[in-house]
């Protein structure tokens, strides 16, 4: 199987108080809790990190886009990407991704995929997101009714100004360009492998059927409330006609490596206590607005992960303030009326004890933590693992710890799962002799 290592670049620094004093960590935080200085240190320590990941032996190495918040600070992963592209050999680089709908003309897309591919000399996984409602409805000001309509057309024209070879002219709803003709063009031919991030949409699971597409699931409450997603996604290829192709399907999990479990709970605690209290603090009215959501995936009984959290956040908020109730808060936050696939599931523990037992995060010695991670893995059929070994505060020592001893001692466990079957789906880039060579990084004021 793959293991990739995913960073969400989360803003290390939030007060304490966070939750209390700040209504959302999406959309309308204040900017006054971004210092840009502490931010130059974060990013440099991000990238230090994705390269060490690399150098580590990582199959990939992901990034991804967000707007307008402190859960992840990467407005454009596609500069992250190409500094990446410059900076390692072998390993991928997964976009993970551009949220389409977004671009204006969408070719600005096809333009800076090809860049990154030709400059990784096609190390590129090109990953398409519909985008959550806080970034594209209410950062970026998209109607949540034609999101998705926009989100289709967008990807057409990507995808025709990648594989057509001769200028043309497209006409759509909402891009109509006399020339399309982009330079420069990707080096994987006809295009880099196409990977579709979701929270669960049917149509989602359809569409990737239909385009041959990896379906990825970026959960952030790990594989027990991912269970009924995946499941859900593999009773609609069967009906489909597909085959069970592992790596048709990717899914996102948090883990912590140490020497025992005891040492990992110690460890990680803070990091994760700080990613579910702080960097999931998203206010309800952001979450979900009117027609985000398609008929089916509501008749289905999905809903947002986002909206979960933020919901359920609020109503355990809203209880522990009424008159004579005795549960505390935390309490109150381990329980859920949301429902996904008909299954209810505990969300939003804000606890070490609550986020391990619940799955959020995967901890423990190497030897446990690959078994675990064998469990997940064949249970929810997924050939990609994307791994976050760095979320909410964690240092930079301690991610490089994380990272170094899952490479060398849970990853050779787990890479031969799934060699029965082969994976379509991964980026093909040039023969090594043919690409450029990495010159060591010496600053030219230094020649």
């Amino acid at each position: 199987m793959k293991l990739m290592w995913f960073h969400l670049m989360p803003y290390t620094e939030l007060p304490d108080d966070f939750r209390d004093k700040h209504p959302s960590v999406w959309v309308d935080i204040h900017s006054s809790l971004f210092d840009p200085k502490r931010a130059h240190h974060m990013y440099n320590d991000f990238m230090d990190e994705m390269e060490f990941a690399a150098d580590c032996g990582f199959d990939a190495i992901c990034c991804n886009e967000h707007h307008s918040n402190g859960y992840g600070l990467m407005p454009s992963p596609n500069l992250i990407a190409t500094a990446l592209a410059r900076r390692t050999t072998d390993t991928a680089i997964c976009v993970m991704g551009n949220s389409l709908a977004l671009y204006n003309p969408p070719t600005r897309v096809a333009e800076e995929f090809a860049m990154i591919d030709c400059i990784s000399g096609g190390r590129l996984i090109a990953g398409f997101p519909v985008g959550t409602p806080m970034d594209t409805t209410f950062a970026y000001g998209q109607n949540p009714s034609m999101l998705r309509e926009r989100y289709l057309e967008a990807h057409d024209l990507v995808m025709r100004a990648w594989q057509e070879k001769d200028t043309f002219a497209f006409n759509g709803r909402f891009n109509q360009q006399r020339y399309v003709n982009i330079w420069p063009r990707p080096v994987q031919q006809p295009h880099p492998p196409v990977w579709i991030p979701g929270g669960g949409s049917v149509e989602t699971w359809r569409w990737c059927a239909e385009m041959d597409y990896v379906y990825c699931y970026l959960s952030y409450y790990g594989y027990k409330a991912g269970q009924a997603t995946m499941q859900g996604f593999w009773s609609e290829m069967d009906r489909l006609g597909k085959d069970r192709n592992p790596y048709r399907a990717g899914f996102l999990q948090f883990v912590g490596v140490a020497e025992s479990r005891s040492e990992a709970m110690e460890r990680y605690a803070e990091a994760a206590e700080y990613f579910y209290g702080r960097c999931l603090h998203v206010d309800p009215r952001f979450a979900s607005p009117p027609g985000y959501n398609t008929e089916a995936t509501m008749r289905a009984g999905l809903e947002s992960q986002v909206k979960r959290a933020a919901e359920e956040a609020a109503r355990a908020q809203s209880e522990s303030a009424q008159p004579g109730h005795n549960k505390p808060k935390d309490q109150l936050a381990g329980v859920t009326t949301g429902t996904t696939a008909g299954t209810r599931f505990n969300m939003v523990a804000r606890n070490m004890e609550d986020i391990v037992e619940r799955g959020y995060v995967v901890v423990g010695s190497p030897k446990d933590v690959a078994e675990q991670l064998e469990y997940v893995a064949k249970t929810l059929n997924v050939g990609h693992f994307m791994l976050l070994l760095q979320y909410g505060n964690m240092s930079k020592e301690l991610t490089k710890y994380n990272t170094k001893l899952f490479a060398e001692q849970v990853m050779p466990k787990l890479k031969p799962l799934f060699s029965e079957w082969e994976d379509k789906w991964w980026p093909k880039p040039m023969e090594k002799s043919a690409r450029a060579a990495l010159p060591a990084f010496r600053p030219a004021a230094a020649e």
